[in-house]
Parts: structure tokens; C-alpha cells; sequence
């Protein structure tokens, strides 16, 4: 193996670990920036993170007949009958309740206008963002979210206030307004996303709402 080779190699293997620290250090600066205690961190994180697995079922729903018939596997002919899809609608813990509980105790820590005027911008831009892919859900850009929250904070902020507001501005309004925009208002778009589990909040903590505002924050 040349030298070249090497190192590359080397960097590709240390790589998962580096993406670790980073996002760690995100996570650090953000909740900092919140102005939340240690213990407070520690618990929101873990619940994150333990809650991106878990979806509370919310209701259900017919998805339609999946077709039958016969199907050969080697010599045998097996027939498999019609049988109903259903579409279960679920929230997911540590992407959609966990951001919701933590953006309720932020909102005394800037002006409420001020929220609820970035809220209201990320709400339609998160909208106009998403896309609905059969069988996958609700999709959309991962950085347009966290830039378009972050940029709004930092302006709102310097409107006839503090600094300070930027961050809880930043983590509200990128998470919520995702949350809505992305989320709840493409649940009348059921019928295009097929049968399964459709979980309001992403995937969880690491591809959800959780991570837009702690990003949406640390940019801010």
C-alpha cells in the first residue's frame, strides 16, 4: 500500500469517531448556549436518544388490499391471499415530545413575538421544502431547516432585545417549526405515503426535529 493509500485509509477508519466528537461537541455548545444545567443535559440527551426508538402510537388506519397469488419457489406452488395494509400514525418520543417539552421551556427566555414570528416563517419554508416519497414519508433538505432558524435568530435577537435570545429563538423555531411545517401539515397527504408506520418527529434524535434545533442553536 502506497503512503498515500495509508493515511487515507487510516482517516476513513478514525472517521465514525471524529463524526462522533463533533456531533458531541455540537451538542455541548448548543445546550450551553440554552444555558441548561449539566444534569439537565445529561437527561435530555439521554431521552434523545432513548426515545428516537420509540413511537407512541396515535391511531390507525386502512391502507388499502395488498394483491395475492400464486408464488413457485422451486418445485412447490404456494398461494398467498389478499390480505389489508394498515397505516399507523405514531409520535416519536425523542424527535417530536422531547423537542416540544424543552421548546415549552424555553419560551420564557426571549420575546414571545419574536418566537412565534420565526416559528411562523420556518413553518412555511418547511412546508414548501418537504417532499412526500411512498413508502419512506416526509423528507427535505437536512441544512436548510437549521441555516434559515439560525439566521432568523440572529436577526430577531438584535431587534429591541438581548443576544442571549438568539439561541432559544434558534431551537423553537427550528424545531417546531419543522416539526409543523415538515410534519403535521402533510398528514393530510396520507394516502400517498402508503402502509406502515408514519412517525410524526423523523426517526428520531439523529435525522429528526431534536437535531435541526440543537444545530439551529450551535449556528446561531
Amino acid at each position: 500500500m502506497l503512503p498515500g493509500q495509508a493515511i487515507a485509509a487510516i482517516l476513513l477508519a478514525f472517521l465514525p469517531i471524529l463524526l462522533l466528537l463533533l456531533f458531541t461537541d455540537v451538542v455541548a455548545v448548543s445546550f450551553a448556549k440554552l444555558g441548561l444545567p449539566p444534569i439537565m443535559v445529561f437527561l435530555l440527551f439521554a431521552a434523545a436518544v432513548v426515545g428516537s426508538v420509540i413511537n407512541i402510537p396515535l391511531w390507525e388506519r386502512s391502507a388499502g388490499f395488498l394483491p395475492g397469488g400464486f408464488y413457485r419457489v422451486g418445485r412447490l406452488l404456494y398461494y398467498k391471499p389478499p390480505t389489508m395494509s394498515a397505516q399507523i400514525i405514531a409520535v416519536n418520543v425523542g424527535g417530536a415530545i422531547v423537542p416540544l417539552l424543552l421548546s415549552l421551556w424555553l419560551l420564557t427566555r426571549a420575546a414571545f413575538w419574536k418566537v412565534l414570528l420565526a416559528t411562523a416563517v420556518m413553518v412555511l419554508l418547511s412546508h414548501a421544502v418537504a417532499r412526500v416519497q411512498p413508502g419512506t414519508g416526509v423528507v427535505m433538505p437536512v441544512f436548510v431547516p437549521p441555516l434559515a432558524s439560525a439566521a432568523l435568530a440572529w436577526v430577531l435577537a438584535r431587534v429591541r432585545g438581548s443576544r442571549l435570545e438568539a439561541a432559544p429563538i434558534a431551537y423553537i423555531s427550528g424545531s417546531m417549526g419543522t416539526l409543523i411545517g415538515a410534519d403535521l401539515l402533510n398528514l393530510g397527504r396520507l394516502d400517498a405515503l402508503g402502509p406502515g408506520v408514519l412517525s410524526i418527529g423523523g426517526a428520531g434524535v439523529f435525522d429528526g426535529v431534536f437535531l435541526v434545533g440543537i444545530v439551529a442553536v450551535f449556528l446561531a
